[in-house]
């Protein structure tokens, strides 16, 4: 019980949410794994995205997917949740200040 209490308090507040509020660890494990690739998945749209072929697509999103099963392992003791929602933050900011600028230059012209 020590040990589990060890391991409980080393979490990260993302990852310990979940497994406090879910019903089961299991269905925690898969919130955790399921918030990751959607946060992936924004940040790759708002910084990394370009017009690809729809099998280009399949293997980015394959390899997108992989690789958060492994950040799923390691945000129970990492800020991985945390730092994927402010990367999509600043990439926000970023896209909305380039859409205001794109605006203003098209209306001085």
């Amino acid at each position: 019980m020590e040990e589990q209490q060890f391991v409980y308090d080393k979490m990260y507040p993302t990852a310990r949410f979940l497994y406090d509020f879910l019903p089961t660890y299991e269905m925690a494990g898969y919130a955790l794994f399921l918030v990751i690739f959607v946060l992936s998945i924004v940040v790759y749209k708002l910084g990394f995205a370009k017009k690809l072929k729809m099998s280009q697509n399949v293997v980015i999103y394959l390899f997108l997917f992989l690789g958060c099963i492994m950040l799923t392992f390691l945000a129970f003791f990492l800020p991985v949740v945390e730092g994927l929602i402010v990367a999509a933050m600043i990439l926000i900011l970023y896209k909305i200040r380039l859409h205001n600028e794109k605006k203003r230059s098209a209306s001085a012209s």
